[in-house]
């Protein structure tokens, strides 16, 4: 079930810059993760970055003097939200990422918001499948099939299955908008709520670091991984779950969800600029047919230009 705040409504210039930030933000993340994984193995990368996210937070929190919620049913929701906004998806993006370029990762990633509405109809009572969202959903379909291309049918090869992962952690993107929605019922601060989310993560990936990594084996990374992952950690998460937790609770899921659109641009503008990644013609098409998609899904952008021509027919109609 939903909370009023989940209703696809309009938001505040507040909360558009927000969500712009946001977007920022989480662009930024794959090229830190580009940078990262060329040294260190995908769990190692992922479990620095929620641990070192998480120790950030918890310095702010005492700062701030928050308290941390103590009751075991926070905390089991805590333990699922990691699972499905941080361990699932984080290691997927990562790994993918050791297998192809940041941009394109960030454009399949953009395709979370059509897993949102797909979810949204099965699992919520206020956000429903309409005609212009079932549009969308095909149009965005259409540009992933175009990005995978002709590969994904004659053979399944290390490409295929690293898009295959990226689209995966969309959808896992999708399923934690939705269930993030009860911190809010459960009168969890957006703080608390990342600094736990992010602490869930850590205590479940630390042993599976320890035991296939092997972090102290590893060769000790360049100042520029270093400098990777101090990044990722405090911006692309901390800083940046403070944020989506807020938009979370005052916008609500399917708003938050259109900032996985913006992210492509600050990804590949950084990743053609930085790490020498070029995107393909198809790339491009792809990611106009996912924008086209999102459009129809968002279903703003098409009553902005309705209620134009309808204000200019009113003016032409009193002259």
């Amino acid at each position: 079930m939903t909370s009023p705040a989940s209703a696809h409504r309009r938001m505040t210039a507040l909360e558009w810059g927000m969500v712009v930030t946001l977007s920022f933000l989480w662009g930024g993340s794959f090229f830190f993760n580009g940078m990262a994984v060329r040294e260190l193995p995908t769990l190692t990368v992922v479990v620095v970055r929620v641990a070192l996210a998480a120790a950030i937070l918890s310095i702010a929190l005492r700062l701030m003097s928050v308290a941390m919620p103590r009751d075991p049913a926070v905390w089991r929701a805590f333990f699922g939200m990691a699972l499905l906004n941080n361990v699932v998806p984080f290691t997927l993006i990562v790994w993918g990422q050791a297998h192809i370029a940041s941009g394109l990762a960030s454009i399949l990633n953009a395709t979370t918001p059509v897993f949102g509405v797909l979810v949204a109809h099965r699992l919520t009572t206020d956000e429903k499948m309409t005609g212009g969202r079932l549009a969308g959903v095909l149009i965005c379909l259409a540009g992933v099939a175009i990005l995978i291309g002709g590969d994904a049918l004659s053979s399944l090869g290390i490409d295929v299955l690293a898009q295959a992962a990226c689209l995966t952690a969309a959808l896992s993107y999708a399923l934690a908008g939705i269930y993030g929605r009860r911190f809010k019922a459960m009168q969890v601060s957006p703080l608390a709520t990342a600094t736990g989310q992010l602490l869930a993560s850590s205590a479940l990936l630390l042993p599976m670091v320890l035991l296939i990594d092997r972090p102290w084996a590893l060769p000790v990374p360049s100042v520029t991984a270093i400098l990777a992952l101090i990044g990722v950690a405090l911006l692309s998460t901390a800083l940046a779950y403070i944020i989506y937790f807020r938009i979370l609770a005052t916008a609500g899921a399917t708003n938050l969800l259109l900032t996985t659109f913006l992210i492509p641009i600050s990804a590949i503008l950084l990743g053609t600029a930085f790490l020498g990644e070029t995107l393909q013609l198809t790339h491009i098409g792809g990611m106009v047919m996912i924008g086209l998609g999102l459009a129809a899904i968002d279903g703003r952008p098409w009553l902005y230009l309705r209620r134009g021509g309808m204000a200019r027919q009113a003016a032409a109609s009193s002259d």
